[in-house]
């Protein structure tokens, strides 16, 4: 039985980012002490499309955060632009918000410390122990030690959880214009081995988000193979610098060790062309906070499991339209025909509807496939 002590916590979380503050919060839903430690200063930032979709709502507002009126810019739908064809749908419900990383982790921040969650920046996570963590050296005893800290994460490798069945590292690079949005749909441009996501974070505002399978190129460069888009940003002031990301689709095996359980990028994770690593992350930690308060583990892996499927499959289908160009425009050329294949994908995507509807939609997009 672990009994807490004024130099001790239920829980440890080490990473401060959206998994992070997640898993803290949801943790403290369930009456458990919590301390949460990162070497950065918020608010934390990080090169991604800054989308929000209408799951990742869903599942922030299962944790009790509810975005603040004029923080976030609202879109209906998602829009595919590939070469001269274009295909978009509305969100068969909810609404999704673009919105700066720094603003997003703001919120949280506030939210976790409401929460009662104990928050320590600029410090160093530097070690496991068997009572718990090392905290710049110092150690933190607690029950369970959250590693929450990215892709590239530490606390996994200290754990010896590194171990996965299948791994992919792409590139993002992410910059903010000072131009006001032309639609109200986040738009994803596709390109030669590259994909660029614009997203509306204000009603001046606007992020566009590059990912590409090449280590050296830059946005500013893959802008020359999207004329449209580069027209629309001609003359448009830069609101922030470039900034660079490693994106890494990653199953692992395991994703508990003994006290030791890692969340969000940490454990494993899907190529950011879904838009879906923030509901993922937002996800798992509710589970979490539910498991480890119920000290089950177990139930925490199977169920991971579970939460990854579908986004990880939306991710393999994208990558292949991504790598195959003609492949691309023919999908195109029969979403453009029939809006409610397009309709279809983006439900599936965001998860709503049923597997039936999954099936059937996939089976009628094959048949059109094999027609154009």
């Amino acid at each position: 039985m672990f009994t807490t002590t004024p130099n001790s916590v239920d829980v440890f979380v080490a990473g401060g980012g959206p998994a992070g503050l997640a898993t803290a919060i949801a943790a403290r839903r369930h009456g458990l002490s919590v301390l949460v430690a990162d070497g950065a200063l918020p608010p934390i930032d990080k090169a991604c499309g800054e989308g929000l979709m209408p799951d990742g709502v869903e599942a922030l507002h299962a944790l009790g955060i509810t975005l603040p009126e004029g923080e976030a810019q609202p879109f209906r739908g998602i829009r595919f632009i590939s070469g001269n064809k274009k295909a978009e749908a509305v969100f068969p419900s909810g609404t999704a918000y673009g919105i700066r990383r720094t603003t997003l982790h703001r919120i949280m921040v506030e939210h976790a410390q409401a929460s009662g969650v104990s928050l320590r920046w600029q410090t160093s996570v530097t070690g496991l122990h068997p009572e718990g963590a090392l905290l710049a050296g110092d150690l933190v005893r607690a029950r369970w030690v959250v590693g929450a800290d990215g892709a590239q994460s530490r606390v996994r490798q200290w754990a010896k959880l590194d171990a996965h069945q299948r791994r992919n590292v792409r590139f993002a690079f992410r910059r903010h214009y000072r131009i006001p949005p032309w639609t109200d749909f986040m738009e994803l441009h596709w390109g030669e081995r590259c994909q660029l996501y614009v997203t509306a974070v204000g009603r001046e505002e606007i992020c566009v988000a590059m990912i590409s399978d090449r280590p050296k190129l830059r946005l500013e460069d893959a802008l020359a193979g999207f004329p449209e888009l580069s027209a629309r940003l001609r003359g448009a002031a830069y609101a922030s610098t470039e900034r660079g990301a490693i994106t890494v689709s990653r199953r692992l095996r395991r994703v508990y060790r003994e006290r030791t359980v890692v969340v969000g990028d940490a454990s494993g994770g899907v190529d950011a062309i879904t838009g879906e690593g923030l509901c993922l992350a937002f996800r798992q930690a509710a589970l979490l906070g539910e498991c480890l308060a119920a000290d089950d583990l177990a139930r925490y892996q199977a169920e991971h499991r579970k939460l990854i499927r579908r986004p990880a499959v939306m991710a393999r289908l994208m990558l292949v339209l991504s790598n195959h160009t003609s492949l691309r425009q023919r999908t195109m050329r029969v979403f453009e025909s029939s809006p409610r294949s397009f309709a279809g994908m983006l439900a599936m995507h965001v998860g709503a509807g049923s597997t039936r509807a999954y099936v059937s939609n996939g089976l009628a997009l094959g048949w059109q496939l094999l027609k154009a």
